[in-house]
């Protein structure tokens, strides 16, 4: 499971230097070739209205790009060049899009060229997928599938030809201002969509890419959104929002009253039991915007462990599998959730614990042991901290020496939940 930084708030397409620099030092490998920082959704809602200006305004020089494809590879190539010069790998790009309330009826085209060339420029960046946003504009509900069949069937031999996979993303529409579901935020129809164009290729040729803040502006339970679509879920855009507003602020930064707006839970049970593995790219432009730059460095920081974090939850059950034999640390809530949800098909040995008066009895069906047992352990055993003071008892084990893996086991995104706590002493 890789984690890409979308780049947006931080490098800045014309001076990239210090923000790859920041980036890189940062701990990201990966980043993602967004290739509307060169022709933006503004720019393309404003094209065919210049002519109306007044002589003598001067239009942003990416604004070319707008009214010349084929310029957007020589715009974009000194950028990936430099990211490539500094380690940094664009395993995913993302083709120039419309904002969610335009209305126009004439960029299909437009969109139909750029997203040609932005093909072209993953095959030279080596990039592995591009995300397409579905063509929505001046298209009436009922031909949404016709005209955007005939749009990615279009882009499939090229993308062929240059080794590039597509991705669909989930829709808002604006309906006067107030956004509802749009394109593919049916993931029932998102998942019939991928497999009529894979179908069609005779390939696997698209894929698609789950938009968390979409999913929290139309209300969705992301557990269901995650399951329906299954297997075709290559990669996660992860940002958070109030659920009224467009924004993308970094992962649980949203929050009121104690608790975060975006369903974390669903999207964490739902990646969970599809064994997700695909990329998770971190966008949180809003947030970064918000931020001196001379504290960017510590934001990327911050970010860089959200991403790792997101890793550690979605990926808990593949880390469990690592290992032949395990124990754990603790006997309390986090222990019996442990078994509840785990026991069986990941059976410990025992557990320990610090609370020398529950030594010699069982928990769970397990036998609680004093934490010097563990230096009796083979090498290859792992120790799973159940318990939240990890950080402390992590300390404690290896101040006794112990050079096993050591592991940390968190309730907070369970399959399920067990209310009734155990009584405290």
């Amino acid at each position: 499971m890789e984690i890409i930084y979308a780049q947006s708030g931080i490098i800045s397409v014309l001076r990239p230097g210090q923000g790859i620099l920041d980036v890189s030092n940062a701990g990201f490998e990966n980043i993602l070739l967004d290739f509307s920082r060169f022709c933006s959704p503004g720019e393309l809602e404003a094209l065919g209205q210049t002519s109306q200006n007044r002589a003598g305004i001067r239009q942003p020089k990416s604004s070319q790009i707008s009214k010349h494809p084929p310029e957007l590879p020589h715009a974009a190539r000194p950028l990936y060049e430099q990211l490539q010069k500094a380690g940094l790998s664009t395993p995913i790009a993302r083709a120039p899009y419309l904002k969610t309330d335009t209305k126009r009826k004439d960029l299909q085209e437009l969109l139909f060229l750029l997203a040609q060339e932005s093909i072209r420029v993953c095959g030279e960046a080596g990039c592995a997928s591009i995300l397409i946003d579905p063509l929505f504009s001046g298209i009436d509900k009922s031909r949404e599938w016709d005209a955007n069949r005939d749009f990615y069937l279009s882009l499939a031999p090229l993308a062929r030809e240059q080794q590039v996979k597509i991705l669909l993303k989930n829709q808002c529409r604006d309906i006067g201002g107030h956004l509802t579901r749009g394109i593919c935020s049916d993931p029932e129809e998102a998942a019939s969509w991928i497999d009529k164009l894979n179908q069609e290729t005779g390939e696997e040729r698209f894929a698609f890419c789950i938009d968390t803040g979409v999913c929290t502006l139309c209300g969705q339970n992301m557990q269901e959104f995650a399951l329906s679509l299954g297997y075709r879920i290559q990669a996660v855009l992860l940002r958070d929002l109030d659920g009224h507003r467009e924004s993308s602020l970094l992962p649980f930064t949203c929050s009121g009253f104690e608790r975060s707006g975006t369903d974390w839970l669903g999207l964490m049970r739902g990646l969970r039991e599809i064994g997700f593995d695909g990329s998770l790219i971190l966008d949180f432009s809003t947030t970064a915007a918000g931020f001196s730059p001379l504290l960017r460095p510590q934001l990327l920081q911050l970010a860089r462990a959200v991403g790792e974090y997101f890793q550690w939850q979605i990926g808990i059950e593949k880390n469990m599998k690592e290992y032949k034999s395990r124990v754990l640390f603790g006997a309390g809530n986090m222990c019996r959730n442990y078994m509840k949800c785990y026991g069986d098909k990941y059976p410990p040995l025992f557990t320990c614990d610090n609370n020398e008066k529950l030594w010699g009895t069982r928990f769970c069906g397990l036998e609680v042991k004093a934490p010097e047992s563990l230096r009796e352990l083979p090498q290859d055993c792992a120790v799973f901290i159940c318990n939240i003071y990890y950080r402390e008892i992590e300390a404690q084990l290896r101040d006794m020496g112990l050079s096993n893996p050591i592991e940390y086991f968190s309730d907070e995104f369970m399959p399920s939940f067990y209310f009734e706590r155990l009584a405290a002493e």
